[in-house]
């Protein structure tokens, strides 16, 4: 089973559409997990219909439609593999343990968001903890990202960071006029 792990995707505050590359995973996987702040229900409807499945939850810039149609918090099973999905882990200190504490014989990953920074760690307890970090807006990071994984054998595998191509920017080309103060370049 092949996952696509994405989370924090703001759209279309942050980007018009997602990139082409993670929709072609999104196409290519069985199932995607979106861990919040999708912002436009629209991406939510796209998702629906070109992906083989979707489980996602709402985040904290997520309005009252999406909210309406994601829980804060989604537990799966999938071929034996317990994902629980939510935005919001809080601060990187004592991260672990809060999440050993809160699913707890519930999960065995927890895909989160809200930082858009990636994080992959396992806990005291066994429990993996991934963030994919953001599609569409890199913050401090060094590239925008998602991540892939594989199922197999009730176990999780092969868990990549992809990270995206920087986006083009067009740019506007200046403008040929002299400012106030400039003199024309011609003789």
């Amino acid at each position: 089973m092949r996952l696509v792990l994405i989370a924090d995707t703001h759209l279309p505050k942050r980007a018009k559409v997602l990139p082409a590359p993670l929709w072609s995973d999104i196409e290519a996987a069985d199932v995607v997990v979106h861990a919040g702040d999708w912002v436009d229900v629209a991406l939510l409807d796209e998702l629906t219909a070109r992906a083989q499945q979707v489980i996602g939850v709402v985040g904290n810039n997520d309005g009252p439609q999406l909210r309406a149609r994601l829980p804060e918090v989604a537990i799966a099973d999938l071929r034996g593999v317990r994902i629980a999905v939510v935005h919001e882990t809080g601060p990187a200190k004592g991260r672990e343990v809060r999440m050993d504490e809160a699913f707890a014989g519930q999960a065995d990953v927890v895909v989160f968001g809200h930082s858009h920074i990636p994080w992959d760690t396992t806990t005291p307890g066994g429990l993996r903890l991934l963030n994919p970090g953001s599609p569409t807006d890199r913050r401090r990071q060094p590239a925008c990202t998602h991540m892939t994984a594989t199922i197999a054998d009730g176990r999780l595998h092969a868990v990549r960071l992809v990270r995206l191509p920087q986006r083009r920017t067009v740019r506007r080309t200046q403008d040929p006029r002299p400012q106030a103060g400039q003199r024309s370049q011609e003789p």
